[in-house]
């Protein structure tokens, strides 16, 4: 059994998916092994703690499996960042573009009080694009973007440029 410890020992590597040329970096064998999990959410969580988040803001879908664990241990309220038609309530939107088309994405109107600290968490890093959207829509909400945490980046692709204005930590980074 891999040591829960050396996280990358937990993510699968898969050729050609979804796409030929794509190595798509696989996190269910992480979400499959409870210790290696913990593992990761104790390690996103002690790395973002000194930005004092007062929010963490969780971006569909796989980020929630990160962002709600987190948000439990320390205490704050989660937010969740959907799609377009998933939030039953009264929504603010922000939408971006692609590199064929433009995406949405949004959150309820009173998810994020004034000023509140918040931390942006998602799954993987790799454009940067949905990310960064998020970051202006919580701006655009009233709040402050204290950082962004990742379990994966895919630091050749660039998103972490598209993140400067803010601090952001991964616990696995592949080039």
């Amino acid at each position: 059994m891999p040591d829960p410890a050396v996280l990358t020992d937990y993510i699968r590597s898969v050729p050609d998916f979804p796409k030929p040329g794509i190595l798509f970096r696989d996190i269910t064998t992480l979400l499959s092994a409870p210790e290696a999990f913990s593992q990761a959410v104790d390690r996103l969580t002690d790395g973002i703690t000194a930005w004092e988040p007062d929010v963490i803001a969780a971006i569909e879908s796989r980020g929630f499996l990160f962002g709600a664990p987190m948000a439990l241990r320390l205490a704050v309220p989660l937010v969740p960042v959907r799609k377009p038609g998933k939030l039953p309530y009264e929504t603010i939107s922000h939408s971006y573009d692609l590199e064929y088309g433009t995406d949405t994405l949004e959150i309820h109107v009173d998810a994020i009080p004034d000023g509140a600290k918040v931390v942006v968490i998602d799954d993987l890093l790799a454009t940067g694009g949905t990310v960064e959207a998020c970051c202006r829509l919580v701006e655009k909400a009233g709040g402050t973007v204290a950082g962004c945490g990742f379990v994966i980046e895919l630091a050749g692709l660039g998103g972490a440029a598209k993140l400067a204005p803010y601090p952001h930590r991964s616990l696995i980074t592949y080039d």
